[in-house]
């Protein structure tokens, strides 16, 4: 009863203000006013008024997210850009001329999409989402030689260290000499790439600060250090930003609003996105879609391994042991680095708690939850495992310093290392085909986009296989 004394004293002096659902749309929609809703949410007479306060509540959620999408688009459309239109016998075309494969019929759809988008004097706010592997990076950078054969630059935005290096090695192998415009051996149709991350040296990052700023370089490729007050382009005409949901619209913007006339915005996602969510989360944007894989691409085939069932495990590390007799590579994905608490995902850290604290569903209480594995007791148990004697494995994580990652990495790539042990530091950005099998320790302690980004990290070449184990039957309360 106290609680509810409570709720009528609050409710009588509440003050909501001017509601913001008009008159008007309550009367169409048969919307009972803000005040009562909160009235019959909180002491109802009957369940009716509950679904009436509840759905008068989402109503007005959605009305108001709504509403703030149409004001950012109308903010867009106002703006004046600068049309970025790739001319005959520029950049572009040359890259095209030398790629070694062929654009799918999907790339080629949404690249023209893209193109029609540049070439408006409004600024382009366009949704790129596809399938792991789909081929996105290379429509976003025939998108950024477009700008730059316009005589401006290209930023990529990526959210990690990792991915920011890797799109930097993959772009410049892609572009060859193109990638070295002004430069001893570059092509003289070519343009510069530079790479600004904020684990770079002071040394390092005054010349790549100074090299954006006057011009030679035109493609841009970094993580959040592009944000940074020092950080000056010459002409920002193409704005790309990866993992789109690892941002936020304020980060965003932010790059933005370092180009002189408003930039043209493509924005990247592996990450599936339901049209509902879509319609919410980026209506002011238009999206495009890649649905098909490119050739040479097989499909993943994955399996689940309980790994309190040893003989299925140990099966396990016999066919990483075959992958690698094949001359092929493999991932043992763990969720955690050691036994200390500091995760490179805090996401992990907060389910780690959460499964502390939960109940064991086969109504054994007292029992202990497994713990998480990491990487450091993985790798030396795999040192040790008899399937896997005489192969060459690593490990890689956050906290490793940023020249011995690159190093981890370069080996991994060069096919140096046979089996790498690493955390989710590897989800994104991370491109070795001949890596064809994969093994994701503790699986149901992360995410469905977390797995789907890690899946992808295989069958970037003609095989692909992972293999995710769960622990045991505990779960979050």
């Amino acid at each position: 009863m106290g609680l509810t004394k409570t709720l009528k004293l609050v409710l009588e002096q509440l003050e909501v203000g001017a509601d913001a659902v008009p008159d008007h749309l309550r009367e169409r929609r048969g919307l009972i006013d803000e005040r009562e809703a909160y009235r019959w949410l909180h002491l109802p007479r009957t369940l009716a008024e509950v679904e009436s306060a509840k759905q008068r509540l989402r109503y007005e959620e959605a009305l108001v997210v709504q509403t703030v999408l149409a004001q950012r688009r109308a903010k867009y459309l106002a703006e004046q850009a600068v049309p970025r239109t790739a001319p005959k016998g520029g950049l572009l075309e040359a890259f095209d001329a030398q790629l070694p494969f062929q654009l799918t019929a999907g790339q080629r759809e949404v690249a023209d999409e893209i193109a029609a988008d540049m070439a408006r004097d409004v600024p382009m706010h366009r949704l790129l989402q596809g399938e792991v592997g789909s081929g996105k990076t290379v429509v976003a950078l025939r998108a950024m030689l477009a700008a730059v054969d316009s005589g401006a630059q290209a930023a990529l935005l990526a959210p990690t260290e990792v991915l920011a290096q890797q799109h930097a090695r993959s772009i410049r192998a892609m572009l060859g000499p193109l990638a070295e415009g002004g430069m001893l051996g570059g092509s003289a149709q070519g343009t510069q790439v530079a790479l600004l991350t904020g684990s770079m040296t002071r040394r390092q990052k005054e010349k790549v600060l100074l090299d954006i700023t006057t011009g030679p370089v035109g493609i841009v490729i970094g993580t959040h250090a592009l944000i940074q007050d020092e950080v000056m382009f010459a002409d920002l005409g193409l704005v790309v930003v990866d993992e789109q949901h690892r941002f936020g619209v304020e980060q965003r913007d932010a790059l933005r609003d370092k180009a002189v006339r408003a930039p043209h915005l493509l924005v990247m996602t592996a990450t599936p996105i339901p049209r509902s969510i879509a319609m919410t989360v980026f209506g002011d944007m238009e999206t495009s879609t890649l649905r098909e894989l490119p050739r040479g691409r097989q499909p993943i085939e994955t399996f689940v391994v309980p790994s309190t069932n040893e003989r299925w495990m140990q099966r396990t590390w016999q066919r990483v042991a075959e992958e690698v007799a094949r001359g092929h590579q493999a991932y043992v994905i763990c969720p955690r680095i050691g036994e200390e608490t500091p995760e490179d995902d805090q996401v992990l850290a907060e389910l780690e708690r959460a499964w502390r604290e939960g109940t064991v569903e086969d109504g054994a209480d007292d029992a202990e939850p497994p713990p998480m594995r990491g990487v450091h007791e993985v790798l030396a148990q795999l040192r040790e495992e008899p399937a896997l004697a005489g192969l060459r494995i690593e490990s890689m994580h956050g906290q490793l310093p940023t020249d011995e990652k690159d190093a981890v990495m370069a080996a991994f790539a060069s096919g140096a290392v046979d089996v790498l042990v690493a955390t989710t530091v590897v989800e994104v950005g991370v491109d070795v085909p001949n890596a064809t099998a994969m093994v994701i320790l503790d699986a149901d302690r992360f995410g469905i986009s977390q797995l789907h980004q890690l899946r992808g990290r295989v069958g970037r070449g003609d095989a692909g296989e992972c293999a995710c184990s769960p622990p045991a039957t505990r779960r979050p309360r």
